[in-house]
């Protein structure tokens, strides 16, 4: 079987993206998965390369059980587009920065990630970097219930996932949106 492979990314790769990161890599973990998802995170912008993410996005991480101490910045690389089936942009900003790296040849998904959310209030996951404490939360929220909309997008995509679980294992998950994979579409 292929692996699946999921790019999160935002600007600098230190509090949205790895947030998204490692809320996914924890239900991939716990869905018995993570021989067969493969889940990264890159940003568009170079100011915190190498860097660990912010620690306030880690700290109210870690009040849900999310580990991100192995997590460490990198900047989205041409090469990602030969790698990754899933590249997910927070938001619009850094879709559209994707959009100009996107080689004609790429035929994976490029959207946003809340379009696998089931809430309707928010279209991007906000940046919280220069905002209130409340805003990585908010960060947190929108990430857990849009990873779940993607998980259940990839397994509706790959039957062979749902193959390697046992039938009573498997979540209930919604159905989420097809994306526009052409180059010209500026989003989803």
């Amino acid at each position: 079987m292929n692996k699946i492979s999921v790019l999160f990314v935002c600007l600098g790769n230190i509090c949205r993206s790895p947030t998204a990161h490692a809320v996914f890599q924890s239900m991939v973990d716990s869905e018995g998965l993570s021989q067969q998802i493969i889940v990264d995170s890159a940003g568009t912008g170079d100011w915190h390369l190498g860097h660990a993410p912010d620690q306030r996005t880690s700290a109210v991480a870690a009040e849900r059980g999310y580990d991100m101490s192995e997590l460490r910045s990198r900047l989205v690389e041409a090469e990602d587009f030969n790698q990754f089936d899933y590249i997910i942009a927070m938001d619009s900003d850094n879709l559209s920065n994707l959009h100009a790296m996107r080689p004609e040849s790429y035929n994976g998904q490029l959207g946003l990630f809340l379009d696998y959310s089931q809430q309707n209030e928010q279209t991007e996951v906000p940046d919280p970097y220069y905002g209130g404490d409340n805003g990585f939360a908010l960060v947190l929220d929108l990430v857990e219930e849009a990873s779940t909309g993607l998980l259940a997008h990839i397994r509706g995509n790959s039957p062979e996932l749902n193959d390697s679980l046992e039938p009573d294992n498997s979540p209930e998950l919604y159905d989420s949106p097809e994306l526009d994979n052409s180059p010209e579409s500026p989003s989803l």
